[in-house]
């Protein structure tokens, strides 16, 4: 139904390579920048954040909710990786897997998150090392019996605080083992559901009392060729409405106190508000950064990702800071209404896109017009950009990467859905 003709795409490209040439774009150069980019698909789209722990009860607590029962949903390691690796070989480019402690493989023993160690892993490793690809890793705080107050390294009951504590020590050996194995550097990045659903009688003391945890999690040194330290706000969830205590300054000063990577998550913040606004502004006094790619529709509903003006707004910015290096992607989202794969790889592919269009900005031109004070020139460039034809470069790309181009993707997921997902 959805095929493609390779002549046309490379006659499509041509044209393109053309015009962009025109404003003083090389669309090779793009082309070959773009395979250095790896985006950190979320395991915990797969299953709808159940992980292995307590597969009965599945995800409960930390104001984290996904809605609908779609069929074939992963329900063990081994069906979790299948599908991942069928949505990475849909989606152009070598890229990274993002996973929560609790994906941990115990094979059937209890171990308690703090006794986790690199060796709950080692399947998720050795899969890793099988696809070369790398892994970002996650503390789990939320479903959890020492989470059911909602308050965790922030806890005024010294016996969870320590609990949380060691699972955060824990946690950064696990991803410094990782990524010293695999090669590439592991991402873990520290994000908690503490927070209250009325206003407390005091906000301070429950920040002196994370600050602390945190201190004491983040007390040892890692290499950071193989470690990246990273801390997450959120404006609310649910139960927390009235109070976070990770609040988004809380952590911008954390972060700047530690130098350590900051996390902007684009549903953790008033829908009013953009991340990409933020970027160029952390930038400045954080080495790096990492973005969850999200899309929060009304409050923070994690929906897969498409490609529209704030996943666009992200990129440009990125681009236009010049800070793709200093810059850690990864996707935060999960549908349990829809085929899982299909997710994946429709927010994946979107969340490229909005980087390839970045890097084909003529952003050169919009400078010059500023600089010049022709500021009616730089309003009509950004809007004539916005029909130049990327579409043709992305097939390309798809192309010149070995997947399928347009939607012709969408009969190999049906495809594996009929033969393995409807059969789980």
């Amino acid at each position: 139904m959805y095929k493609y003709y390779e002549d046309k795409v490379n006659k499509a490209y041509n044209y393109a390579k053309e015009v962009y040439a025109s404003y003083g774009i090389d669309t090779e150069k793009v082309l070959n920048k773009m395979k250095e980019f790896k985006i950190s698909l979320h395991c915990w789209q797969g299953d709808d954040v159940t992980g292995f722990e307590n597969q009965a009860n599945g995800l409960s607590g930390g104001g984290i909710m996904a809605t609908g029962n779609y069929m074939g949903k992963a329900r063990n390691g081994e069906e979790l990786r299948a599908d991942l690796e069928k949505a990475m070989s849909l989606i152009p480019g070598k890229h990274k897997v993002n996973i929560h402690a609790i994906y941990a493989e115990t094979d059937g023993k209890k171990v308690d998150r703090n006794e986790l160690s690199a060796d709950h892993f080692s399947k998720w490793i050795e899969w890793a090392k099988q696809n070369q690809i790398g892994l970002d890793f996650n503390p789990s705080y939320f479903s959890h019996p020492y989470a059911s107050s909602g308050l965790t390294l922030s806890s005024r009951d010294e016996k969870i605080r320590r609990f949380w504590i060691e699972h955060g020590k824990r946690s950064r050996e696990i991803a410094a083992e990782m990524g010293k194995q695999l090669g590439v550097p592991c991402v873990n990045n520290i994000w908690i559901p503490d927070g209250s659903k009325e206003v407390p009688a005091n906000r301070m003391e429950y920040r002196k009392i994370l600050k602390e945890s945190l201190d004491e999690i983040l007390h040892e040194d890692f290499d950071n060729k193989y470690l990246v330290d990273a801390v997450e706000s959120k404006l609310f969830g649910i139960g927390s409405e009235s109070y976070v205590v990770g609040s988004h300054e809380f952590y911008m000063g954390y972060a700047l106190h530690k130098d350590i990577a900051l996390c902007l998550d684009a549903g953790h913040f008033h829908p009013t508000e953009s991340i990409a606004d933020k970027i160029s502004s952390m930038l400045l006094y954080c080495k790096e950064l990492l973005l969850h790619v999200s899309r929060g529709v009304r409050w923070d509903s994690d929906h897969v990702v498409i490609l529209n003006d704030e996943i666009l707004a992200i990129a440009q910015e990125v681009k236009r800071c010049d800070a793709f290096k200093r810059i850690y992607y990864a996707l935060d989202f999960f549908d349990a209404s829809i085929n899982r794969i299909t997710a994946w790889v429709t927010g994946t592919r979107a969340a490229l896109k909005s980087i390839l269009i970045a890097l084909l900005e003529p952003s050169h031109l919009l400078w010059e017009a500023e600089i010049e004070n022709r500021l009616g020139d730089r309003l009509a460039l950004n809007e004539e950009f916005k029909s130049l034809p990327y579409s043709a470069v992305w097939d390309k790309y798809c192309l010149d990467m070995g997947v399928p181009v347009g939607a012709s993707w969408i009969e190999q997921v049906r495809e594996y859905e009929e033969k393995i997902l409807s059969k789980r």
